[in-house]
């Protein structure tokens, strides 16, 4: 159902320093750059070196996202880290980034929902925003996915890179102290915000995109296992139908989106969504060819570079969706 949501002050993002191409990969395993731009459309991917954690990522695009609505870390009192690779078990990614940012004492925690996860933390920071728990909250997504990778299984480790991007949500009153934001100003009425978000998930499909360790059950990390196959029939038919599901709540047609931001998996998925939906190639931002798959950092990252490039502009419709292991898979659309 549209209402009216928390809108988007600024976004940032952080890469890795290391860049890893697919020339260098074939030197390593049995593929070529031929072979994996053909399946993925990925040309390189971003490799954490020493001192570059999930911590320090989201950190700078934070730090970059900050900077980009104008604000100071004092200003946020909720900070929500989507991510599959935290730096430890516990505590939560989130308690290190506040720390960092030195705005300690709001609310600060995890979300895991894999390549779904910032769609899952920007829904959840909305409703917190909505319902009075803090003003202004960083919703980040980051990963070091490269450190749960098994680099002789050549039809995983092409896929994946690391990353973190941030965005700063403020809630619909913020700027208005006598209340709520007016109907005139609201994101279902051409006002800034979040518009409409569905969420899903489904643990019957564990095995087919699942990471083979965990503390409780090999008390290893473990590396990740995917049947490419079955995520790929999966992830078309899931995406389309939460696409269409948020279209209706919104009451718009698929015509009205004027940006896709989608999760970055590989770039045929990216195709056959839009074309399932009728949405126009021109409309999606993609970026798998220089990050990879960055897990819950791709759909942040994505818009990042569509915001600072000038595409995606104050007024536009953006639809952001992902799905990830779980299955977990969500939509969220956002006037920006």
């Amino acid at each position: 159902m549209s209402k009216t949501g928390s809108r988007i002050l600024g976004a940032g993002s952080a890469l890795p320093k290391r860049v890893l191409t697919n020339a260098e990969l074939a030197a390593q395993i049995d593929t070529s750059d031929e072979w994996i731009v053909e399946r993925t459309g990925i040309r390189q991917r971003h490799i954490a070196g020493e001192g570059e954690t999930t911590s320090t990522l989201a950190t700078e695009a934070a730090l970059a996202a900050l900077d980009d609505a104008g604000l100071k870390p004092e200003d946020i009192g909720l900070i929500i880290v989507a991510t599959a690779t935290p730096d430890n078990t516990f505590p939560a990614t989130a308690t290190k980034v506040q720390h960092a940012l030195g705005c300690n004492g709001g609310v600060a925690f995890d979300v895991a929902a894999v390549c779904s996860g910032f769609l899952y933390a920007m829904t959840t920071a909305d409703s917190l925003l909505t319902t009075g728990t803090a003003k202004r909250a960083l919703v980040i997504g980051a990963e070091t996915f490269s450190r749960i990778l098994d680099w002789e299984d050549r039809t995983t480790c092409v896929l994946f890179g690391d990353g973190a991007g941030a965005i700063v949500l403020e809630a619909p009153d913020a700027s208005n102290p006598a209340g709520s934001a007016s109907a005139e100003n609201s994101a279902a009425n051409g006002g800034p915000g979040v518009i409409a978000s569905r969420l899903h998930a489904d643990g019957a499909n564990h095995d087919l995109l699942y990471v083979d360790g965990g503390p409780s059950t090999t008390q290893t990390v473990g590396h990740l296992r995917m049947k490419g196959r079955e995520v790929f029939r999966h992830a078309v038919v899931n995406l389309a139908n939460v696409l269409g599901e948020v279209i209706e709540d919104a009451g718009i047609s698929a015509d009205d989106i004027d940006w896709v931001v989608p999760h970055q998996a590989n770039a045929r998925i990216l195709d056959a969504t839009a074309r399932k939906l009728g949405i126009s190639a021109d409309k999606v931002i993609v970026t798998v060819d220089k990050h990879a798959n960055t897990s819950a950092a791709s759909v942040p990252l994505a818009f990042d570079v569509a915001r600072r490039d000038g595409r995606i502009k104050p007024g536009d419709l953006v639809m952001f969706e992902a799905m990830g292991g779980g299955f977990t898979w969500g939509a969220s659309l956002v006037r920006m």
